[in-house]
């Protein structure tokens, strides 16, 4: 049998000025075609086998709560996998990144895996960097499927705009956070936006601020498969956690930094 060469993630992609410009006034944009056809094949099989190695999920769906039945999510991968390891610190997702936030280099802040069962629930508005110790707004997260997927399996979804006016509320992703944050879109007007359909290998990027939530997976047997990585520029610091999240965060996901030092930790590495 003739053994082939797993595909590295090293060569890089230009994004157009266009995408680049929604980037930066919607909060989000979808990027096609980021990977080809072997390279999904290859990297779903690899975070697959992560996933079902690492899931400590074994609680029925009805017995979790709304975070609980949203999805799997298996975090920082990259740490206890070399294979996922290669996704993750890939030159190729880090560059893009650092074009759409306009920095010369961005270092990863983690990864996760986000698999939304048959049945799973909706996952509630929220801002992910409500979690995040960080000095600066210059953050971002991509989304990739990795099969193709539409709405009935849960799409991502955004508030458009929102990035714009930064923190909104001090709440955690949640049943309150959903209703609150409903609210609080349906004051701003900000206009919701998604993808009816994504392919496998194409990614959603948002800030760390825009609002987003999914519907949950109404397909009676096909998970959800997401892998996501998380992005912020070079040179930001650690700020004083302001809830008990960003303080679990500064632990895990920064090495224990403390507030003021520079966001470097061994968890950190340069990306791009």
């Amino acid at each position: 049998m003739i053994q082939t060469e797993k595909p590295m993630l090293n060569g890089t992609i230009n994004v157009d000025a266009e995408l680049i410009n929604d980037f930066r006034q919607q909060g989000h944009v979808l990027i096609k075609n980021i990977l080809q056809a072997d390279e999904v094949a290859h990297y779903r099989d690899v975070i697959n086998k992560a996933v079902n190695r690492y899931n400590t999920e074994t609680r029925a769906m009805q017995d979790r709560d709304t975070y609980g039945k949203a999805f799997l999510q298996i975090m920082n991968l990259w740490e206890v996998d070399d294979n996922v390891k290669e996704f993750t610190l890939a030159k190729r997702f880090a560059k893009i990144a650092a074009d759409l936030l306009g920095v010369e280099h961005v270092r990863i802040y983690h990864d996760q895996a986000l698999f939304k069962e048959a049945g799973g629930g909706f996952t509630p508005w929220h801002q992910d960097q409500y979690y995040w110790p960080l000095d600066t707004s210059k953050t971002v997260t991509m989304w990739m499927p990795l099969m193709d997927i539409d709405v009935e399996l849960g799409m991502l979804t955004f508030a458009s705009g929102s990035h714009l006016n930064g923190f909104a509320e001090n709440i955690p992703i949640s049943d309150e956070s959903e209703t609150s944050l409903q609210k609080h879109i349906r004051e701003k007007n900000y206009p919701i936006t998604r993808a009816e359909t994504m392919q496998a290998g194409d990614a959603t990027w948002h800030y760390g601020w825009t609002l987003h939530n999914a519907p949950g997976n109404s397909s009676e047997d096909t998970t959800r498969e997401v892998m996501t990585i998380i992005y912020y520029a070079d040179g930001a610091h650690v700020t004083e956690p302001q809830n008990k999240h960003q303080e679990n965060d500064r632990h895990r996901w920064l090495g224990g930094l403390n507030a003021g030092d520079a966001a470097q930790s061994h968890l950190n590495p340069l990306a791009y």
